[in-house]
């Protein structure tokens, strides 16, 4: 299949070259730009292998089915995923894999090689495309990209991404669908968030992927896991200290901010730091090896004293729900974490366990968070 790629006003647009196009398709992407593609597309290139948390919801029968090359980070991010969905979905081994655009090693041949209709990227992914020029390369052999967002801006664009790629889909009516159930589900906890007249916000220090290296400490300023808490009612202790949406603070601040909770995102990382200290919880986890991990890890210098800590009130959390449609879980779970006597009523597991059932392709596994024995609630 040729294409002849037109570039004009911000919109790209797709002109057959010798046979008839099937209806053309135009989408406005998390990039504000305009792309007009062949489809329903039929061939798809996933800039990161963990979107398909998206296809999983979009084409539940079979989340491989579009999907004709992928950047190989799924199986190590995310393994306990990987191999829930290599069971099912044997095929998805031999599903050709790439470099990615932030380390220059994407190679267009192999892409053009694959023949995809569209290849989509996540929004972050877009400072260093533009820097090497590809999509302007991508243009000229006929590969359009299309952006979209679960990590910058999850709460602004989770919803505006999935009606994009059910367009591209042709799944409109399941996009319609799951951000339905997405909307209901987040307002569980924002309706009576924003209901309480005189809310007490505890102090909440979100570390991200703690004892995924030595140094102390990663956490979320203004977005992703920090306005998970916002939104679950908590004060985000690491907000004043980060400008943008991720960076660090050093363990002197964390001792004088003395959080009421701590919340750490965690993840089986083996094939990034074999052995380490990080928090493996994920599907089918070992919920005991992860609160011993978690423990541990509340015996570095930053958590001297703290009154979390003290308290108890120290957990751990899938990170992978930083960067998926699924976040309204983990908003829930935070949710019952921070006020559990605003929420004794609310069940983020019942909440994911619906989520697989209505929409997801594999069966729920527990083990996506834990608490340490002692916390209020677990």
């Amino acid at each position: 299949m040729t294409f002849r790629l037109m570039l004009g006003a911000g919109a790209l647009t797709l002109v057959s070259a010798g046979f008839a196009l099937a209806e053309p398709i135009t989408v406005t992407d998390i990039a504000g730009r305009d792309v007009t593609v062949d489809g329903p597309v039929e061939r798809v290139i996933l800039g990161e292998g963990r979107q398909i948390f998206f296809a999983a919801v979009l084409d539940g029968e079979n989340p491989f089915e579009r999907v004709v090359g992928w950047r190989d980070d799924f199986r190590q991010a995310s393994p306990e995923s990987y191999d829930l969905y290599a069971a099912k979905f044997p095929e998805l081994v031999d599903i050709p894999t790439f470099g990615g655009f932030k380390d220059g090693t994407f190679d267009i041949e192999q892409a053009v090689s694959l023949n995809p209709d569209v290849m989509i990227m996540n929004l972050e992914a877009k400072a260093a495309t533009d820097e090497a020029g590809y999509e302007e390369k991508l243009a000229k052999v006929g590969i359009p990209i299309v952006y979209v967002d679960f990590r910058e801006k999850p709460f602004e664009h989770t919803a505006s991404s999935m009606e994009i790629i059910g367009k591209l889909f042709g799944k409109d009516e399941r996009a319609a669908e799951f951000n339905d159930f997405y909307a209901e589900q987040l307002a569980r906890v924002t309706d009576v968030i924003e209901a309480q007249s005189d809310l007490e916000r505890p102090v909440v220090f979100v570390e991200r992927a703690g004892g995924y290296s030595e140094d102390c400490c990663m956490s979320f300023g203004n977005g992703n896991f920090g306005t998970f808490v916002e939104l679950a009612g908590g004060e985000n202790m690491a907000k004043p200290f980060i400008p943008g949406t991720f960076g660090t603070v050093n363990a002197e601040q964390v001792i004088a901010s003395n959080p009421d909770q701590i919340v750490v995102t965690g993840g089986n990382w083996d094939a990034y730091v074999p052995g380490g200290n990080w928090i493996g919880v994920g599907p089918g986890s070992d919920i005991e090896v992860a609160q011993t991990k978690l423990a541990k890890l509340m015996e570095r210098p930053a958590f001297t004293g703290v009154k979390a800590v003290e308290t108890g009130d120290v957990h751990a959390i899938w990170h992978q729900f930083y960067n998926n449609p699924y976040s309204f879980v983990a908003v829930q779970r935070l949710a019952t974490w921070i006020h559990p006597e605003l929420f004794a009523d609310l069940d983020p597991e019942a909440t994911l366990i619906e989520l697989h059932e209505r929409f997801l392709p594999v069966d729920y596994h527990p083990g996506y968070w834990v608490s340490l024995p002692t916390a209020a609630t677990n």
